[in-house]
């Protein structure tokens, strides 16, 4: 607090101007009023003197409500208006001996003369309860060479300039510098430090009159900020810190602070405060397609916007989804803020006024709004069917048979993904690492691996210590390796394909590596080198030079072993620390340390798919993907030869991938005994299970449908596109051919999905979600390109020329026509 309290005769625009920077004016009860009051608060601190003790404790409570920071009156009122409820913070005690005293937060002396020194330093020994150490307030001391001690001067306004506050302020600050010059923090009108400069008596005489910021250079005497930069400051307040040895100038700033041209001298601006430079700077000026210059310009939409976002800040749960929807939210807010070019510190003077208030209203609800929660919530509560944690773990059955179609297709629909909601999360991740790069991968990493990193890439070679790993899991992984490269490795086209289409016309098609590509690797709730190595070895039998991988790091900030040695093994060049859309960004887009990829591959959650299709629409990331991704599913067809116990494996090895993995059974024909003794083995075998909780939850929706023939099953299967179909039924084989749809297929009794999974030879990484009705798994062809190539002699122009130009010419597009004809005129 600046040590000079002006006593004002009344609260003006003139006075209220000429104070300002002083932070702090006292008004006589009897001129102060609320609206007054209230007018003043957003730019100065107005308290009230009641020297008599004659305020009431309602009028009292009214003044407070209206913002008035404290109340100057008699012990008695301050107690008065303790006991209704006014916390000490607000009240300052009238010549009040007590030190003691609980219910004020200062004591005004009326003759601050003698003795005042020594009051004053014992007092601020004294805490208050609320914050803060108790301060003197000495009335009628106007002059600066009377020592009182760490009091502040109550001093009739006609007689404060700014040369006796200057004074004042000098006989107050201390310094150990020999210059004798006192450090001064500046900061801006949120209290955030803009950097650190030194001030002189006469530079706080001459900020306080010119009401800019005004310092002493250590080499140039006074300087007057932003006079030969333009970078100028309006000082809006003094301060003094408790120990008087630091000055707080508080400013706004135009432009730069710093002389690297930067609006603080601590680094980039973060959170609010660059949000809302960022807005001001689109409403000036918007790049094009700037979809926050669409909002400022569509206030329907901004509108709906806030409306949609404060309703799924209401729904959100976890502590990430509450963080990012409010995020969401302050954006939107915010952006209606510049719009109506309200600024932040609108906002916050609005927030210290709420916080004023002694009086509180009830607070409830506008009826509207509560009676669509209460719907909102009784809608949920009926959606929403709680999983027994102790009873049967059972499949739902349903007669395919007698069922009606709708029955069926919702059986065979997955979860609906809600895109939007999803992109809301995703879109800022992507737009932070193009825009920080590194930086922003440690910071998502710290957040969301709570791993701690120094650089977000590691290079090739790896350390051998990221990847000591037991001979039983390095046997494991070679096995698995060799067996997949065997059979990646027969699906590379040995020479090019050629065909003569015409006489002397030979075309041609041959396949090419991508040159470099980014593999996508889980963390979460598994460790998976499986899907490394799946990824890996068909990018290294392809022949890909640049293989990048990424995956998020465990907490200490390495990945998991088994992970390094399969990127080890196929000659990855570097592992991204990361995991997430951060991980698919850095990939897509490359930052400081990620080189820029041309191919993502790998499955994810839904976040990861979100941003891998959110790249591959990007033209600017010119990047693709193998495809989308969905929860793991799987589809089983079994029939009176399957062995129960092998078919509730099967069913059970899918579902402890996640609670949102699909697990669907198509018993054929099976009789009550069969059925309830596949159930029977699927709850014995989850219970035994470490991951029981997960495939509990993921049992709880999947479903048995009875069909009678193999036809009907295989129909159905088609039907759901499965990302792993198994095939336990008789002949397994022979029914292959009627598989049209299904990411991979197991045939007969031992062929369950975890050997496809790791080490038989095909490749894991498979469509879901019925993507498999359109896209094929992961193979060699994933990490090649096939280009086309012709050769025409002259009979072979000669023999389609003609058919050439025919068709140029009804499409318009003579020059193509010309390219044959001059050709033709040649021969």
């Amino acid at each position: 607090m600046f040590p000079v309290l002006p006593l004002v005769k009344e609260v003006t625009t003139s006075v209220i101007e000429e104070f300002k920077v002083l932070g702090h004016v006292l008004v006589p009860v009897e001129a102060a009023d609320a609206e007054g009051i209230k007018n003043a608060f957003s730019v100065i601190n107005v308290s009230v003197l009641d020297l008599k003790g004659e305020l009431s404790v309602e009028a009292g409570i009214k003044l407070l409500d209206a913002g008035a920071a404290k109340i100057f009156t008699s012990v008695e009122q301050v107690n008065a208006l303790a006991e209704a409820g006014v916390g000490p913070s607000r009240l300052v005690s009238v010549d009040d001996k007590d030190v003691d005293s609980e219910a004020n937060s200062g004591v005004l002396l009326k003759d601050g003369g003698e003795g005042c020194k020594e009051f004053a330093k014992s007092l601020e020994k004294k805490l208050v309860k609320t914050g803060g150490a108790k301060v003197c307030y000495a009335l009628g001391i106007d002059d600066p060479k009377i020592d009182i001690g760490p009091a502040i001067a109550v001093i009739e306004a006609e007689k404060v300039n700014a040369e006796l506050a200057a004074l004042f302020a000098a006989s107050r600050l201390t310094t150990d510098r020999p210059d004798g010059l006192y450090t001064t923090l500046v900061v801006d009108q949120d209290d955030k430090a803009l950097g650190l400069v030194y001030s002189s008596d006469e530079s706080i005489k001459e900020a306080i009159r010119t009401q800019t910021g005004v310092y002493q250079s250590r080499r140039h005497g006074l300087w007057y900020k932003g006079a030969t930069s333009g970078c100028t400051q309006q000082l809006l307040r003094l301060d003094l810190d408790c120990d008087s040895d630091c000055l707080k100038a508080v400013v706004v700033q135009k432009d730069a602070f710093c002389h690297n041209n930067t609006v603080t001298c601590f680094g980039e601006e973060r959170g609010v405060s660059a949000m809302e430079k960022t807005l001001i700077s689109r409403k000036i000026n918007a790049p094009q397609g700037s979809y926050t210059a669409r909002l400022f310009n569509d206030e329907k939409l901004l509108n709906a916007k806030i409306m949609e976002e404060a309703e799924e800040l209401c729904e959100a749960k976890s502590k990430d989804e509450v963080a990012w929807e409010a995020a969401d939210l302050i954006y939107f807010a915010m952006t209606k803020l510049a719009r109506e070019g309200v600024s932040w510190a609108d906002v916050e003077n609005n927030l210290d006024a709420k916080a004023r208030k002694i009086s509180r209203r009830k607070g409830d609800a506008k009826p509207k709004w509560e009676n669509q929660q209460e719907a909102k919530t009784e809608k949920y509560e009926k959606k929403v069917e709680p999983v027994d944690a102790t009873g049967e773990i059972k499949m739902a059955r349903v007669d395919a048979v007698n069922a009606k179609p709708e029955e069926i297709t919702k059986v065979l629909s997955r979860p609906s993904q809600s895109t939007d909601n999803i992109m809301k999360l995703v879109l800022p991740i992507i737009d932070d690492v193009r825009k920080r790069g590194d930086k922003a991968l440690i910071d998502f990493t710290a957040k969301f691996e709570k791993a701690q990193l120094s650089s977000p890439v590691l290079e090739a070679p790896f350390p051998e210590k990221l990847m000591e790993l037991s001979d039983e899991i390095r046997s494991a992984i070679d096995l698995s390796i060799a067996n997949v490269e065997k059979f990646h490795a027969a699906q590379v086209s040995t020479s090019a394909l050629e065909v003569e289409t015409a006489k002397g016309v030979i075309c041609s098609r041959f396949a090419r590596p991508i040159e470099s590509v980014g593999l996508y690797i889980p963390g979460g709730t598994a460790v998976l080198p499986s899907t490394a190595l799946m990824l890996g070895v068909p990018a290294k039998v392809a022949g890909c030079k640049n293989i990048v991988i990424a995956t998020p790091p465990r907490s200490d900030g390495t990945p998991t072993p088994e992970v390094v040695y399969v990127a080890n093994k196929v000659g990855a060049k570097k592992i991204v620390l990361a995991g997430g859309a951060q991980a698919v960004a850095s990939m897509a887009y490359g930052t400081e340390s990620v080189p820029k990829v041309d191919k993502i591959m790998g499955p994810g959650n839904q976040f990861v798919t979100a941003a891998k299709m959110y790249v591959q629409n990007d033209t600017t990331a010119l990047v693709s993907i193998d495809m989308p991704a969905g929860p793991s599913e799987v589809l089983v067809v079994a029939d009176k030869t399957a062995n129960p116990a092998f078919v509730a494996s099967d069913l059970l090895s899918q579902a402890e991938h996640g609670v949102d993995s699909q697990v669907i059974l198509l018993a054929v024909d099976l009789s009550e005994e069969k059925l309830s003794a596949i159930e029977k083995e699927v709850h014995e075998q989850a219970m035994r299970l470490p991951r029981v909780e997960i495939v509990r939850k993921c049992i709880a929706h999947s479903t048995t449908l009875q069909v009678k023939t193999i036809e009907q099953a295989m129909d159905l299967s088609n039907q759901y596109g499965p990302e792993h179909l198994i095939l336990q039924i008789e002949n397994a084989s022979s029914h292959v051919r009627l598989v049209n749809n299904a990411g991979s297929v197991f045939v007969g009794p031992y062929s369950p999905e975890s050997c496809g999974d790791y080490s038989s030879g095909t490749n894991h990484t498979l469509p879901t979600y019925g993507y498999a009705k359109m896209y094929s798994g992961v193979n060699t062809g994933t990490f090649q390109k096939h280009i086309t190539s012709q050769e025409l002699t002259a009979e072979g122009l000669k023999n389609i020329g003609n058919a050439v130009m025919t068709l140029a010419e009804v499409e318009g597009l003579h020059a193509h026509r010309n390219a044959v004809q001059v050709r033709l005129d040649a021969l």
